[in-house]
């Protein structure tokens, strides 16, 4: 089962991603997705080598953003991927039937090209946010709402969500929350995945 709370990492915020990635875990999250596009495979297999026994053992699942080789390779629980990172068909064939498969979709169109084989959407952005500088065009909550009613998928909301989108986010139909910056540039980036965890439940 997939929680509410999913966490994508920010190579670019001050806080080291192994740290990220230990504090989301630590505060509840369900799924963690390592992102970062310009680390190199060695450097990304030696950081999932020191995080995934941790994120197993808090009961989170780690994702690898893109790289499907080093997902293969390095045995993370999933696996999520752009509208440009290839073909889900043959992607799903590559890395097995047992591993999490995530597709990011950013408008109704893009749910008429889903090939079986995909476990959940990340959906989105909800918002502008700073940590992705090449996003599509917000789509709010009304769009939100209409791309889950398209597909009968497991959809994550994503794009400058906060605590107190929790009950619009739910609202729409989504599974949960993923957030990058609400985590990783927090004060207190433990507490405040316990705080989106939280949220979730309360509304």
């Amino acid at each position: 089962m997939m929680g509410p709370v999913y966490v994508v990492t920010d190579a670019q915020a001050p806080l080291p991603v192994i740290d990220q990635i230990r504090a989301a875990a630590q505060g509840g999250a369900s799924l963690i997705q390592i992102r970062d596009k310009t680390v190199s495979n060695a450097d990304l297999a030696a950081l999932i080598a020191a995080v995934l026994p941790m994120v197993t053992a808090q009961g989170a699942r780690l994702i690898v953003n893109d790289r499907v080789d080093l997902a293969i390779r390095t045995g993370v629980h999933g696996l999520h991927i752009g509208q440009g990172d290839g073909d889900p068909a043959i992607i799903r064939a590559r890395i097995g039937a047992d591993m999490l498969l995530g597709l990011s979709v950013e408008a109704e169109d893009h749910l008429a090209h889903i090939p079986a084989g995909i476990d959940y959407l990340g959906v989105g952005p909800v918002r502008a946010t700073p940590s992705k500088a090449d996003h599509a065009p917000p789509i709010g909550f009304d769009g939100l709402a209409r791309i889950i009613a398209g597909t009968s998928l497991p959809c994550y909301a994503i794009g400058g969500l906060k605590p107190d989108d929790a009950a619009s986010v739910k609202a729409a139909g989504a599974i949960g929350m993923a957030v990058v910056s609400a985590v990783t540039r927090a004060a207190d980036p433990q507490g405040a995945t316990r705080a989106l965890v939280n949220a979730w439940r309360q509304a």
